[in-house]
């Protein structure tokens, strides 16, 4: 989407504005003992509080009101009353909702109670890369550029990233053009950043694994070597400077 008038940026901003609160909430509210589909439940009553409706549902039919995995999961996790959050589990939460006719996306990982496996260097570069990519994004700019920028600081701390998942475009959709907004230096991608566009960026910051494979539910996507990814998003607004982050209520950073 590329926002033409001061309605349109409005209503991407109170979309960014009902995801962010509610993965704010929603990881607060998360505890050791309790199913993903309650915490699940918890968000969608947040989100229609702020008038937003669920996006994974309303466009792809998501057996869910948002998407949330566990430990070795990636993305894409269906909340289940069987799926039990556990001490030291690494929980990602992602949040997508249309308000209006105006969507927002965001996500978050983080380790729930103690970090029993050591992960929180994992989950701090995820938010660190993330924050640093932000500012290197303006009009014009090459998205693989942003991608090589990604791959490169995560290399440094001795990570690797996600290369079959990425950001996207939207705003009247959850996805749309730019389609791929990788985490890497994609030498076929020749897209550029432009000023006004809407845009979701993610990092997928991995432990080893380079790949991820949907599971036998036809949704969630996990490692095949035990990895563990963090992942961090924001929905960004594109200028001729710094972005403009419509999900910074969401507390990432």
């Amino acid at each position: 989407m590329s926002i033409k008038s001061q309605s349109e940026l409005d209503g991407i901003k109170a979309a960014g504005e009902a995801v962010a609160q509610t993965l704010r909430q929603m990881r607060a509210y998360a505890a050791v003992g309790m199913s993903t589909q309650e915490l699940d439940e918890y968000g969608y009553r947040l989100l229609r509080s702020y008038g937003a409706n669920p996006a994974p549902k309303k466009d792809y039919n998501f057996p869910g009101w948002t998407c949330i995995s566990l430990n070795h999961e990636v993305c894409h996790g269906i909340p289940s009353a069987s799926r039990i959050l556990r001490e030291g589990d690494l929980v990602n939460i992602d949040v997508s909702a249309e308000v209006d006719g105006f969507y927002g996306d965001n996500g978050g990982s983080f380790i729930l109670g103690q970090d029993i496996r050591q992960l929180t260097p994992l989950v701090r570069a995820s938010q660190e890369i993330l924050r640093a990519a932000i500012p290197r994004i303006s009009d014009r700019v090459k998205i693989a550029d942003v991608g090589g920028f990604i791959e490169r600081e995560a290399q440094k701390r001795g990570y690797s990233v996600i290369r079959n998942l990425c950001g996207h475009g939207i705003g009247r959709r959850l996805h749309e053009a730019p389609s791929e907004i990788p985490c890497f230096h994609d030498h076929f991608n020749t897209r550029r950043f432009r000023k006004n566009s809407v845009v979701a960026l993610e990092t997928f910051i991995s432990t080893n694994a380079n790949f991820v494979y949907e599971m036998d539910d036809g949704w969630t996507m996990q490692t095949d070597d035990e990895s563990y990814v963090a992942q961090h998003e924001h929905t960004l607004v594109i200028t001729e400077g710094e972005p403009i982050i419509v999900t910074a209520a969401n507390g990432i950073f």
